[in-house]
């Protein structure tokens, strides 16, 4: 089979999103190809070059979102007056959310598109601005589209090219030949398998481990002009509920990305939700081991930004040394932002003065900034393992892999209810509310006082995570998608009904059928046989009387006599009863 993968920001680039479980389920199906059409983002993201690809890899296309595309293409007046109806249509579907226009002028671009080249120049011509003003300024525009001014206009349009250029790549007229296009992402990673469903019936799989949608939202919350924004975001929404209408399946993470589908009209029978797969591995040694790690320590690992919410950890680290004075905490960075890893440092050494033994005796905080590869954890395995319990403090998240990651370790965890950290859980670790560090301290002095109850939730949250994600259960879950929607899928003229045609009509040669394959009739004469080819003669074989049926001794001792299928009825592919073993047997 083949399959087009379609990634945005991410794989097959040594950085980004989606990288590491792409590159996971590409190694996992090495009995499919795979053609792989990549978005990247910035130029630092192509310097640092790209992972090294398995030979079932057997192409790779790339385009940039973040340079300039001017093609140096001029439209003749025809083509400009056209253009300037689909994109009409487009932004009135934007402003005025309406479905049904967006569809029809993002469908008319990407033909004219096919057809005539780029649509660079013409994106960001007057007449485009022209149509994004007038559609924010005409009856049943949003509210908060319509205060938009010029500046905005020209932002927005700059932005709208960047998005939409996928509609000026080629890449769908080789996605035509592909069996299923799978996008790793929603949003405009998805832009191409859409236009191959809509020119030429390719099947189309979307997996979301973080809804776009809800990613634009958190990333412009602050710093865009509140016109630009109120744009960007209806777009986004529009194409959002495009795509989930269309594909044929899609494949959230986890029930929190299935909810945000299916409330921008994502059909529920075409949802399933596929957990994400992680290496168990590479936590097996600490997870075998429950036993180690300090009783008295809790642990944080992430990335270290406000989502994560360090602020509230600290205060509630504060109610835990009141009650149990010798407990320590350690953070554990996996990156961070300056400015806020200098305020967590700031507060942390308010909170907690350095405290020493005696009078001769270095100080010491209770609380401990250190980065995952240095020398007390040069592993998250090593990280995790340095304490009993693990918490996890955000106020944001999707898909909560350090939690995922400190269950795989056996470790009893403390969580904020948000995202999917509950359905994650499953009721193998504690959750309390986001925003309450009074809270987050009485559900970790639970744990610390009561070592037998953190001990039988650390093994069930292991027992957990072995069964739902880890790599073996995420690629199996997709070999049967990709399988069901090849066989599932109505054919396409171009490529004809799927399975039509055996895999042993692709082996090179000349077949014909083997001397064993007709047995004779109650009359002694050659019977037909079904399988063979259109006018092939079909010898016979001598008639000789069946012989006992050998057990299974005589077979696994090596007995002649045990030739013959054991089974009464024959085996496939095996001779009939009382048909000689072909002469190729003694080869």
């Amino acid at each position: 089979m083949r399959i087009g993968l379609l990634t945005e920001g991410g794989y097959p680039y040594a950085t980004g999103e989606a990288r590491i479980w792409c590159d996971r389920l590409v190694r996992g199906l090495p009995q499919h190809e795979f053609e792989l059409y990549a978005l990247s983002r910035s130029a630092e993201q192509e310097e640092r070059g790209r992972v090294v690809l398995p030979d079932h890899v057997t192409r790779v296309w790339t385009a940039p979102l973040w340079a300039p595309a001017d093609d140096g293409r001029s439209y003749s007046r025809r083509e400009r007056r056209r253009f300037a109806d689909c994109f009409k249509e487009l932004v009135r579907g934007i402003c005025a959310d309406e479905p049904a226009a967006f569809a029809a002028g993002l469908y008319g671009l990407a033909e004219l598109a096919r057809e005539q080249g780029g649509l660079y120049a013409a994106l960001r011509s007057e007449t485009a601005v022209r149509a994004v003003e007038a559609a924010c300024r005409a009856p049943g525009a949003r509210r908060s589209v319509r205060p938009a001014q010029v500046a905005d206009l020209l932002e927005f349009v700059d932005a709208l090219e960047r998005l939409l250029r996928p509609l000026s790549l080629d890449w769908y007229e080789d996605l035509r030949e592909v069996d299923v296009c799978h996008a790793a992402a929603g949003g405009v990673a998805a832009l191409p398998g859409l236009l191959a469903k809509r020119f030429f019936g390719v099947p189309l799989l979307v997996t979301e481990y973080g809804v776009q949608l809800r990613a634009h939202y958190l990333e412009h919350s602050e710093g865009t002009r509140p016109a630009v924004r109120a744009l960007l975001a209806a777009f986004h929404v529009r194409l959002a509920a495009e795509i989930y209408a269309r594909a044929d399946l899609l494949t959230p993470g986890n029930a929190h990305a299935r909810r945000w589908q299916e409330r921008c009209g994502a059909p529920r029978e075409r949802v399933r939700t596929v957990y994400p797969g992680m290496e168990a591995d590479r936590f097996a040694t600490v997870g075998e081991a429950p036993e180690r790690g300090d009783p008295d320590t809790l642990v944080w690992v992430g990335r270290m930004e406000p989502a994560k919410d360090l602020i509230a950890l600290l205060h509630a680290f504060a109610e835990v040394r009141k009650a149990a004075p010798g407990t320590r905490l350690r953070l554990f960075a996996t990156a961070a932002a300056a400015d806020y890893l200098a305020d967590c440092r700031s507060l942390a050494a308010q909170l907690f003065p350095d405290e020493a033994a005696d009078a001769v005796t270095v100080g010491e905080s209770p609380v401990s900034f250190e980065e995952i590869g240095g020398p007390e954890a040069p592993t998250p395995a090593d990280a995790y393992g340095a304490g009993r319990v693990v918490v996890l403090s955000s106020v944001i998240e999707g898909f909560p892999m350090t939690l995922a990651e400190a269950m795989f370790c056996g470790r009893a965890t403390v969580s904020t209810d948000v995202g999917a950290v509950c359905e994650v859980i499953g009721g193998t670790g504690l959750v309390v509310p986001p925003r309450n560090p009074r809270a987050l301290a009485d559900a970790c002095l639970a744990l610390l006082g009561d070592p037998e109850r953190a001990g039988r939730l650390g093994a069930a949250a292991r027992a957990r995570a072995l069964e739902l994600f880890t790599v073996e259960q995420n690629v199996a879950a997709f070999r049967e998608i990709y399988l069901q929607l090849l066989a599932g899928g109505p054919g396409r003229p171009d490529a004809g009904i799927p399975f039509a045609q055996p895999p042993e009509a692709r082996v090179p040669g000349h077949w014909t059928s083997p001397t064993w394959a007709a047995a004779p009739d109650a009359g002694g004469g050659p019977q037909e046989d079904t399988a063979a080819a259109p006018g092939a003669a079909v010898p016979s074989g001598p008639a000789v009387p069946p012989g006992p049926v050998p057990t299974a001794a005589a077979v696994a001792a090596g007995d002649p006599a045990s030739d013959t299928c054991p089974a009464p009825d024959g085996c496939p592919g095996s001779p009939a009863p009382g048909v000689a073993a072909p002469s190729e047997a003694a080869v």
